[in-house]
């Protein structure tokens, strides 16, 4: 028995959905077609009705996952342009907060690592979410050349990633701090 065009579309997004949380949660490596399946009560098989193969489920869910992290930073953002400006941003990105939730926070720092080594499909997926980041940190700085926009985005992520890495608390914090003074001032030293 066939299942109607409604029903096919919740099943699709039921599978997507789990896929993008178990990539923010443990990266692509992590999801399995068979598991993914069985996770959201679907058969294996079914699968190939809603995604031609597992690369393009990935791109769809890391995107699905850049996407959840785009709207959380944004939010944030407006909060703390509100309130603090473009330091408050840099401020909340680069906190102990931020940090210590890497599947609720930046899924490009999440996940730089293992989309570095997918592919095209998904480095094309996360390299639009980059250049995005980049032309918003460009507007916060007040650039018109990109290049210190780059600089601060690439420093950001790094920042966090190595934050995440590094197993002594005050070491992390150090890290956050240092890279955190850095870019304020890159925007203090435009004024």
């Amino acid at each position: 028995m066939g299942h109607s065009q409604a029903g096919k579309a919740r099943n699709r997004e039921r599978i997507l959905k789990a896929a993008a949380a178990q990539v923010r949660e443990e990266g692509l490596h992590a999801v399995s077609v068979g598991g993914l399946m069985e996770k959201v009560d679907l058969t294996h098989g079914g699968f190939y009705v809603h995604f031609k193969s597992r690369s393009d489920l990935l791109a769809e869910a890391l995107k699905r996952a850049l996407e959840e992290g785009e709207r959380g930073a944004n939010a944030s953002a407006v909060q703390s342009e509100r309130a603090r400006g473009f330091a408050g941003f840099v401020r909340s990105y680069l906190s102990r907060t931020h940090r210590d939730a890497p599947e609720k926070g930046c899924a490009i720092s999440a996940l730089l690592s293992d989309v570095g080594r997918a592919d095209a499909k998904s480095r094309s997926v996360m390299a639009e979410h980059i250049e995005r980041y980049i032309g918003s940190i460009a507007e916060g700085l007040g650039e018109k050349n990109d290049a210190q926009a780059i600089v601060a985005v690439s420093a950001m992520i790094g920042a966090l990633g190595v934050s995440r890495v590094l197993t002594d608390p005050k070491r992390s914090d150090q890290v956050l701090k240092a890279v955190r003074d850095y870019v304020i001032a890159m925007k203090k030293d435009r004024a």
